[in-house]
């Protein structure tokens, strides 16, 4: 008996999978939400960081039953733990496939109310990578003479939400909130789209470099992360630098590669592209294998060549659900605000980015 209803179980999840990620008409969609305390030794203080998103902040690893335990939210978490010697709870409410128009309706408007509680201190959000990825495939299939107004389209998108979702949450979420981040977007993809398109450019009738052309319409949308932010109080946690920049000079220009591509607060779009796509892009590589050190590296990507590595196992998150838990945190203090892997995987590099915008006090 226990086999036959473990079998029907099993003939049931693919069911199942396909009713929570959507229909084939449109592009899969994943509800990923994890509420994950750090509970610090010695303190019954706690306070909320609320995080909104996709598949990046959810910690998607290819399953749709758990995420990981430790994506970036939950590290910063970590670390605001032990700025402020008190219990963190690290909400999640992700959304893994979708939009940056889903994210803004049925994350942070829909679920604002996690937002509002007055243990709430810090807010974070991303969006527009779906958006990117499915203009991105879709160009891919083109033949015959190049369209690019799906990939104009996506970064028209991305700037409305990314306004409106910093909008909105200036407006709801709770006055006592110290800080609010937006955390831009890393190239995932970087080394395979170094190749020809399948479809020819209208007005030189000749094939196009797929990453020349699609690495500034991921800038233009990361610029606009960091410059709406500036406008509208938020900090912008520059994930585009931190994964696709060495940590050392290695163009001799006296900067570290990684520090030279973060975006300037006040500066134009024009110059920031520029340095991106230009002056700088020598410097960019791809994030499966991030530099340390002129000899050192670290993969920061997972094999679907996409989401960000981590550790530290998982917890339940999607379609039984998500986890609401405690634990001790790995890490009691920070030598110089860094835990000793802040920059071995993805997600610890994009906590501890995040972390750089924390307040000194609660």
């Amino acid at each position: 008996m226990k086999c036959l209803l473990r079998s029907a179980l099993l003939a049931l999840i693919p069911a199942l999978a396909l009713m929570a990620l959507g229909s084939a008409a449109s592009a899969s969609t994943l509800n990923q939400n994890v509420s994950w305390t750090i509970d610090r030794a010695g303190t019954t203080t706690k306070y909320r960081v609320v995080a909104y998103g996709d598949s990046i902040y959810a910690g998607y690893n290819g399953s749709t039953t758990n995420a990981a335990k430790y994506s970036a939210p939950t590290v910063d978490a970590e670390y605001l733990s032990a700025l402020w010697n008190a219990d963190i709870e690290s909400v999640r409410r992700t959304k893994s496939g979708a939009v940056a128009s889903d994210i803004y309706t049925n994350k942070i408007v829909a679920e604002r109310s996690y937002m509002q509680a007055a243990s709430t201190r810090a807010v974070t959000f991303e969006m527009c990578g779906n958006d990117g990825l499915q203009a991105r495939t879709a160009f891919k299939k083109q033949t015959g003479t190049c369209n690019y107004s799906g990939m104009d389209a996506a970064v028209a998108s991305c700037k409305t939400y990314v306004a409106a979702a910093m909008d909105y949450i200036n407006a709801n979420a709770y006055a006592g909130v110290k800080v609010k981040v937006i955390s831009n977007l890393h190239y995932p993809g970087y080394a395979a789209d170094n190749v020809q398109s399948t479809c020819k450019d209208a007005t030189t009738g000749a094939t196009i470099n797929l990453r020349d052309k699609f690495l500034p319409k991921l800038a233009t949308m990361n610029y606009w992360m960091c410059e709406y932010a500036r406008q509208k109080g938020f900090q912008c946690a520059d994930n585009f630098a931190q994964y696709m920049g060495a940590d050392y000079d290695s163009n001799s220009d006296g900067q570290v590669d990684a520090d030279a591509l973060r975006y300037v607060a006040g500066e134009s779009e024009a110059s920031y592209l520029g340095r991106i796509t230009g002056t700088l892009k020598a410097t960019l590589r791809d994030a499966n294998a991030h530099f340390v050190s002129a000899s050192s590296s670290y993969d920061y990507i997972q094999s679907d060549d996409t989401h960000p590595t981590y550790t530290g196992g998982t917890v339940t998150a999607g379609l039984f659900g998500g986890t609401t838990g405690s634990g001790a945190p790995r890490y009691t203090s920070f030598a110089g605000g860094k835990s000793p892997i802040w920059n071995q995987y993805g997600h610890e590099r994009m906590g501890w980015a995040v972390s750089t915008y924390n307040p000194a006090s609660p």
